[in-house]
């Protein structure tokens, strides 16, 4: 019954020729407001977000959080971005002073352009002119949003490699193979959206959601996307080019004032945009969720849309936020190695499994039930390659020969490795013992020059 439901809404879509007619047709003033509105609307959701970040943060760790500027601490995060303009702005004597400036802006300006094609809602009387609400709309939209949005990831490495810092260029070059590396494994969960919905349009992809979304019969695709989408957007636990445990800051080490409020902001606004296409691509878009429109006829009417929409927009902003208040963050390397040899090998198989099936169900020569049990069967598979781990080598510790201990084969007497495998020339950890001498774990064989050198020591 469901892919008769979507095959029937495919069949309709594609016989409405006119579909991307509305978009183009508007007054430049229409045009104006749409774009000074989308503007708007991003920098308060920004301001919002960061905030609700801060309270729910610290709900998780049993803080306050601000509650000092306006009611409940709303003021907190216009207060923040003052405080950043009024600070002094430095530039390294070594950074590349042009691209330095302008690193921020590529970072930021794609973060706004993307929301250009996203959907709001359906046609609605705006001030006398009947226009959808959405800026534009092309036949290749979602391919649109991932091309510009990749155009962010230039002003990230070129921010690093200007400023002059080695640990700035570290985290640039972090940074550009995290969002290549996801943005492969992003595209191809996309594929299984576009074959189920016959478009890359995003407002078809939401017409075609009328019925049932795809995130509920594409959950492979859309818990990838999910991964995908908080690595790309370098949020924690992936937040590895800015680790601050190994290189301080990361890429924006140099920055300050409004150019770091830019990269600040750029963050924030990349957020927004995944979890609106996320929302467009397999919640529905600005459809009201299921038995609303049963009570309530009107509600995928008029201006209540937009009402479902951002509500689904900061249902992922709050999977950020907890996520950030909840897991700590990645080693790289089984970060890559969970982006190449995990997300990117179950989409490809995911894709070839989706376009098996949507052929089988069109062609209608195969009987559902077995197809239905072929799915399950594919999903089992999905989850036992998604969960299994790694081979773990042998462990051959106990069987190694003890190695002779040298104290001094480094110029510097160092005591041996602990459990016996001492390494020559390798230094142990330092433990306390009674009272305030410092004891440590000696050989068992030590030359009469060694442990006098020891007793000295102690004595001392």
């Amino acid at each position: 019954m469901i892919s008769t439901l979507l095959d029937h809404r495919i069949a309709s879509a594609a016989e409405e020729t006119g579909s991307l007619a509305a978009f183009g047709q508007d007054p430049w003033w229409v045009i104006l407001l749409k774009t000074v509105f989308i503007f708007l609307i991003l920098v308060l959701l920004t301001l919002f977000n960061i905030w609700a970040e801060r309270r729910v943060v610290a709900r998780m760790q049993h803080r306050v959080g601000p509650n000092v500027h306006g009611p409940f601490g709303l003021l907190q995060s216009l207060a923040d971005g003052v405080k950043l303009a009024l600070k002094e702005d430095i530039i390294p004597k070594a950074a590349d002073k042009v691209v330095f400036l302008i690193a921020p802006v590529i970072a930021t300006v794609p973060a706004f352009v993307t929301f250009s094609v996203i959907p709001f809602g359906p046609e609605v009387n705006f001030f006398g002119v009947r226009t959808p609400l959405q800026l534009t709309d092309m036949p290749v939209a979602v391919l649109f949003v991932m091309a510009v949005a990749s155009i962010g990831i230039y002003g990230i490495v070129l921010g690093g490699w200007s400023s002059g810092s080695t640990y700035s260029l570290l985290g640039g070059l972090r940074s550009s193979a995290q969002m290549i590396s996801y943005e492969v494994a992003m595209g191809l969960a996309l594929v299984a959206v576009f074959l189920y919905a016959g478009s890359m349009s995003t407002s078809e992809i939401v017409e075609a959601q009328d019925t049932l979304w795809f995130g509920l019969i594409l959950v492979p695709s859309f818990v990838i996307y999910v991964i995908a989408m908080i690595g790309e957007t370098n949020r924690a636990p992936f937040d590895l080019p800015e680790a601050e445990g190994e290189l301080v800051g990361g890429f924006h080490t140099e920055y300050s004032s409004l150019k770091f409020a830019l990269f600040f902001l750029a963050e924030y606004i990349n957020m927004a945009t995944v979890s609106a296409l996320a929302t467009t691509l397999f919640l529905g878009g600005w459809h009201a969720p299921w038995g609303i429109v049963h009570i309530w006829p009107g509600a995928n009417e008029g201006y209540w849309p937009l009402l479902w929409f951002f509500g689904k927009v900061l249902f992922f902003i709050f999977i950020f936020i907890w996520l950030r208040g909840s897991l700590p963050r990645l080693r790289y390397d089984q970060f890559m190695h969970f982006g190449w040899k995990r997300l990117i090998p179950i989409s490809l198989v995911w894709i070839i499994a989706v376009a098996t099936i949507r052929s089988i169900t069109t062609e209608g020569t195969v009987d559902r039930r077995y197809l239905l049990i072929g799915i399950g069967v594919l999903a089992a598979i999905f989850l036992v390659l998604f969960f299994i781990g790694e081979p773990k080598e042998d462990d051959t510790e106990g069987d190694r020969e003890p190695v002779e201990h040298d104290a001094y084969a480094g110029g510097f007497p160092v005591p041996p490795m602990p459990a016996g495998g001492a390494v020559r020339g390798a230094a142990a950890p330092l433990t306390f013992g009674s009272g305030s001498r410092l004891s440590t774990t000696t050989s068992t064989t030590t030359s009469p020059t060694t442990s006098t050198a020891s007793t000295a020591g102690e004595e001392s």
